[in-house]
C-alpha cells in the first residue's frame, strides 16, 4: 500500500451521525492529513452537522436510521470506499495527535495477515478522562481492511468483528469527549434504556428456553477466557443477566465505584459512575418490571432525537 506525499494513508473514514454540530467540527478536523476519504452518513439531521461536515471536506450521505449496526454496514455498502483501509469514527470521537502519528506509521506497514486495529479509547465525562471502574483502557476494532469485517446485528454495543485474518493493537488513545450537556446525555441514555430493554426481555427469553446464551443471533459469542470485548459479554449474560432486578444496580455501582477505583475519577467520576453504571443500569430494570406487570409491548427505537 502507498501513501501519499501528504502522508495521507488509503484509509477511508466513517461517521454516522444525527444533530451532531456540536462534536462533527473536532471529529473531521482531527483526521485532516490522515484519510484519504471522510464518508458522513447522517440520518436526517435537524441542524447544521450535515453543512458543517460538507465544509470540512467530507463525503455526506442520507438514509434513514434503523439502528447503528444497519447504519454502519449500509454506510460499508453504499458510499463507494475504494480505499485498502477503513475506519469507524463516532462523531463525539477524535484521534489524538499521537495516534495519528501511529495509525501513519504503522498502518501502512502491515503484513497482509492482518486485517484489522484494536484502538484504545479514552473517555471524557465532565471535561474529565475517567480512568478507573474498569472504563479505561477499552479496547475496539476501529480500523480494518475494506471487504474483511462487519458490524455484528446488536441492538446494544455493536462491535465491528473481522470476518478473516487477525488484529493487532495500537498504543495510543481515541478519545471519546462528547461536549453536549448534561440534560442530552441523560435523554441520550433513556433512549438507550429502551434499546437495552428489547435486548434484555429477549435474552432472557432465550436463557428460559435453552439454559444458555443467544449467542445464534451474535456475530461475536461470549467468551469468559476471549478477548476483551467477548469477556464483558459474557460477563453481561451469563452473570448480570441472571442476577436478580434492581439489586443487580446496586451490586454493579459498588463493584466499579469501591473495587474497580472509581472515586479516584473525583466529582465527575462520581456523577458519572453514579448514572451510567447505577442510574441508567435500575431504569433499565424498571422497565423490565413494568414491563412484567403490565404486560405491556416493547416499542423499538429509532434515530436518538434528543438534541443539546
Amino acid at each position: 500500500m502507498k501513501e501519499s506525499v501528504l502522508g495521507m494513508v488509503d484509509l477511508t473514514v466513517l461517521i454516522i451521525t444525527k444533530n451532531e454540530e456540536n462534536n462533527i467540527g473536532k471529529c473531521i478536523r482531527s483526521l485532516r492529513g490522515i484519510a484519504k476519504r471522510i464518508v458522513v452518513v447522517d440520518s436526517f439531521s435537524t441542524d447544521r452537522t450535515a453543512a458543517l461536515a460538507k465544509k470540512l471536506g467530507a463525503n455526506v450521505y442520507t438514509h434513514p436510521f434503523e439502528d447503528h449496526a444497519s447504519q454502519l454496514n449500509w454506510g460499508l455498502e453504499n458510499t463507494g470506499i475504494t480505499t485498502e483501509w477503513v475506519m469507524r469514527v463516532d462523531a463525539d470521537e477524535e484521534l489524538t495527535k499521537e495516534l495519528t502519528e501511529e495509525i501513519r506509521r504503522k498502518l501502512p506497514r502491515l503484513p497482509k495477515r492482518v486485517t484489522g486495529v484494536m484502538l484504545r479509547r479514552r473517555v471524557y465525562f465532565m471535561g474529565r478522562w475517567i480512568k478507573h471502574g474498569g472504563i479505561y483502557p477499552t479496547y475496539l476494532l476501529r480500523i480494518f481492511r475494506h471487504g474483511k469485517a462487519i458490524c455484528e446485528q446488536a441492538l446494544m454495543d455493536e462491535h465491528f468483528l473481522l470476518t478473516e485474518g487477525e488484529s493487532v493493537r495500537f498504543s495510543k488513545d481515541l478519545i471519546d469527549n462528547n461536549t453536549k450537556d448534561l440534560e442530552w446525555w441523560i435523554n441520550k441514555h433513556n433512549w438507550y434504556s429502551n434499546k437495552e430493554l428489547e435486548e434484555q426481555l429477549e435474552q432472557r427469553r432465550l436463557l428460559k428456553q435453552a439454559n444458555g446464551t443467544a449467542d445464534h443471533q451474535s456475530v461475536m459469542k461470549p467468551k469468559l477466557f476471549g478477548g476483551q470485548a467477548e469477556r464483558k459479554r459474557w460477563l453481561k449474560y451469563m452473570v448480570y443477566y441472571r442476577t436478580p432486578l434492581m439489586r443487580r444496580a446496586h451490586w454493579y455501582f459498588l463493584y466499579r465505584y469501591i473495587f474497580r477505583l472509581g472515586f479516584l475519577d473525583g466529582p465527575e467520576g462520581l456523577a458519572f459512575h453514579f448514572l451510567q453504571g447505577y442510574w441508567y443500569r435500575f431504569l433499565v430494570d424498571a422497565k423490565i418490571y413494568e414491563h412484567e406487570k403490565l404486560h405491556g409491548t416493547v416499542k423499538k427505537s429509532g434515530a436518538l432525537e434528543a438534541e443539546s
